[in-house]
């Protein structure tokens, strides 16, 4: 099971990219949990201080953008 999680306090930006990656995610028929991280210092955990960020088993794949839904489909079937 995929372990995803959106580094994000909230905008628009966070919340298109928890949308699209779980599109993404149902698309490719992955089996996943996914979960907003709200808390700043759980950003810094991951060396993140730009957001929005996509987190894959731990993982930082982007930070400070929402890529499209092909792309986020593609780094969640690489990782």
């Amino acid at each position: 099971m995929k372990d995803i999680k959106i580094l994000g306090a909230g905008c628009p930006k966070c919340q298109t990219l928890m949308d699209l990656t779980t599109q993404a995610a149902e698309i490719a028929g992955l089996d996943y949990q996914i979960e907003k991280v709200t808390d700043v210092s759980k950003f810094a955990e991951y060396g993140v201080m730009i957001t929005p960020a996509l987190v894959v088993d731990g993982e930082v794949l982007t930070v400070g953008k929402v890529p499209p839904l092909e792309d986020i489909q593609s780094l969640l079937e690489q990782h």
